[in-house]
């Protein structure tokens, strides 16, 4: 994802609720994960560990699908 496409986006991002730790992986990080899986037609487990772990992406992904975002 291009910076300017990021400087989109990330405005429309839900924003966390909990305090806490900071998250290990940037959600820039883990967007590009869950757009590389259906691009490649890779299984969850082959997502690029520079994208995050890929239970963390598959997890945001099923978050995000539950919720209608």
């Amino acid at each position: 994802m291009t910076a300017a496409q990021w400087a989109v986006l990330e405005p429309l991002l839900p924003v966390g609720k909990k305090p806490g730790r900071p998250p290990k992986w940037t959600k820039r990080q883990l967007i590009d994960g869950i757009r590389w899986r259906p691009r490649t037609g890779a299984p969850w487990r082959d997502v690029p560990v520079r994208y995050g772990e890929w239970e963390t992406v598959y997890g945001l992904f099923r978050r995000w699908q539950r919720d209608g975002i």
